[in-house]
């Protein structure tokens, strides 16, 4: 008799609102890679901004929605762009939200991974190291291995979508970190989370590309 394993729950999100949003681009990449066995939900960030005089029982709907979505995942994943060498407002307000009520915030102990993305070469590295430092605080479990940075970003999406292969193989390599992290207290929960067609990952990635600024 087989047992029926649950799919690995992840909730994405993407540290620009722009309609044609290159981090949003990556995760839906990655939502399309995805086999049965792993879910990515992509979350809306457009939250309003934080004020302690508006959270507790009376916090928003769209932020108890987006705490409720962290809290029912198995895992997160944040894209983010890099802007004025930092981190994007947006995404810092939606980790502000998501790290309270103090003490019981859905994002401890939750794994995280962070990728970060760039028209310019240097992939936002900057941006990247700040979202890593807010989860610290947080207390969030940030995936380690090889620090996931896409640069020339332009180049590399297509009709709103990542479809550069080398990137994907990169980026789909910290997603089976996250995966395994977040099923490491459930063994019979071990498996690939993507298709056996997407073969080996790349172990390195460098970007080549220069682009305009975000």
């Amino acid at each position: 008799m087989h047992k029926v394993v649950a799919p690995t729950r992840l909730v994405g999100m993407a540290g620009s609102l722009r309609k044609d949003s290159y981090s949003r681009a990556v995760l839906l990449g990655l939502q399309d890679a995805l086999a049965v066995s792993a879910r990515l939900e992509i979350c809306d960030l457009r939250l309003p901004l934080y004020n302690e005089d508006e959270d507790g029982p009376a916090a928003p709907d769209d932020v108890r929605a987006f705490r409720n979505a962290i809290a029912a995942s198995d895992g997160a994943v944040i894209v983010t762009p890099e802007y004025n060498h930092g981190i994007p407002g947006v995404l810092k307000n939606a980790l502000d939200w998501a790290s309270r009520p103090f003490g019981q915030s859905a994002l401890i102990g939750k794994p995280v991974l962070v990728m970060s993305i760039s028209p310019a070469f240097t992939g936002g590295v900057r941006a990247q190291a700040q979202v890593n430092e807010t989860l610290l605080a947080i207390q969030a479990r940030i995936v380690s291995g090889a620090q996931i940075v896409i640069g020339g970003i332009t180049d590399k999406v297509r009709d709103g979508t990542l479809v550069d292969e080398s990137c994907l193989r990169f980026a789909r390599a910290g997603l089976d970190r996250l995966v395994a992290m977040s099923r490491s207290d459930h063994p019979s929960q071990r498996q690939s989370a993507w298709p056996e067609k997407v073969g080996a990952h790349a172990t390195d990635y460098k970007a080549t590309h220069n682009g305009k600024a975000m």
